[in-house]
């Protein structure tokens, strides 16, 4: 390869309330090169994800904050460019936590090679990546739903969430999603095949969420938090289970999300909420990748993802988290493939 600039995107500020363009910088630097058992990888697809923004702030978390002027770092599927390792060749297919940049150099043992053969290449970052794993694990080991329960999904029309429901389905669960635009509840209940939608947007979301669970919620897979989570937690049936992936209403608080206790409602239901994230099921990954895979090839598991085109629109990709812009995965297309193609 000839070229010897790029650019790299760093976090300069640490953002109070929701992040600003500002907030990122693109900075000019050299191509790196890489050492013995290392490789160098030119970026094709970036995910942007809503744990980000936690990652913004500099307090203690599952996972340590970005720092001030250097590059952030996530998902990203990448094609090799230059191999110091054994275990890659130049034109290689690969997915790994990387920086964002147009070039990375990553050691061998931190990247996984994918087979765009079995699926397409940005399925890795969604239906078969890290959102398809989190609805897998969130909702089996946490949630635990049985035949004829209601299962009810809040984010539902996102990466996760739409995942969520559609495996609740394939375990004979009645799915009640919860999204936010008239697109998206047509999308999850005709594409997806939800059983009931509600708007949380809705001046009678309330009343429309209790007509919608009429026996009650025995699960509640929590994506969003706030006055969502608060109007769900009141419909639980004795014994329900309550994943706690997310809770996007707050990131960008700039105060203490203060709202109902749960507590009460946990002790008169003998309800169980349990936070988890996703790194949490690692050693199990290879079986859930395989669940999925094999849902996604009988034609039980679809997805759907919003594609933002080119590399310099990678912060503002991420704004649009939320402001809700994506249906399904939302990811950033850096450039097309270069080396894997003359391969």
């Amino acid at each position: 390869m000839t070229q010897t600039k790029q650019q790299e995107i760093h976090l300069v500020n640490r953002p109070t309330g929701t992040p600003a363009i500002e907030d990122f910088k693109f900075v000019e630097c050299d191509v790196p090169s890489p050492k013995e058992n290392e490789v160098l990888v030119r970026a094709l697809y970036i995910s942007v994800d809503p744990y980000m923004r936690g990652r913004m702030n500099d307090t203690k978390s599952y996972i340590p904050p970005f720092e001030l002027n250097k590059a952030i770092v996530g998902g990203v599927i990448a094609e090799v460019a230059v191999s110091r390792s054994e275990s890659f060749k130049r034109g290689d297919l690969v997915l790994g936590n990387l920086n964002w940049a147009e070039y990375s150099v990553a050691k061998e043992t931190k990247l996984r090679k994918i087979d765009p053969n079995l699926a397409p290449l940005t399925a890795y970052l969604s239906v078969l990546g890290m959102t398809g794993l989190t609805a897998y694990f969130g909702l089996l080991d946490i949630g635990k739903p049985q035949e004829g329960e209601t299962v009810v999904v809040s984010g539902a029309a996102g990466a996760v969430g739409s995942a969520v429901g559609q495996i609740a389905k394939l375990k004979g669960a009645k799915v009640v999603g919860i999204a936010g635009t008239d697109e998206k509840l047509a999308y999850i209940k005709n594409e997806l095949g939800f059983d009931e939608t509600v708007n949380y947007k809705s001046e009678n979301f309330k009343e429309e969420l209790k007509a919608a669970t009429p026996d009650g919620v025995d699960v509640y897979f929590d994506n969003v938090g706030g006055d969502v989570s608060d109007a769900v937690m009141r419909l639980l049936n004795n014994h329900a289970r309550i994943p706690v992936c997310g809770s996007i209403s707050s990131y960008n608080a700039e105060g203490q999300d203060v709202g109902p206790r749960v507590q009460p409602t946990l002790i008169k239901t003998s309800s169980l909420m349990k936070g988890f994230t996703v790194g949490n099921y690692a050693s199990e990954f290879e079986q859930g990748r395989n669940d999925l895979a094999n849902w996604l090839q009988e034609g039980k598991l679809k997805y759907k993802e919003t594609i933002v085109e080119g590399f310099e629109k990678t912060p503002e990709a991420f704004l649009g988290l939320f402001k809700g812009i994506n249906t399904g995965k939302l990811l950033v297309k850096a450039a097309e493939p270069e080396y894997s193609k003359n391969r």
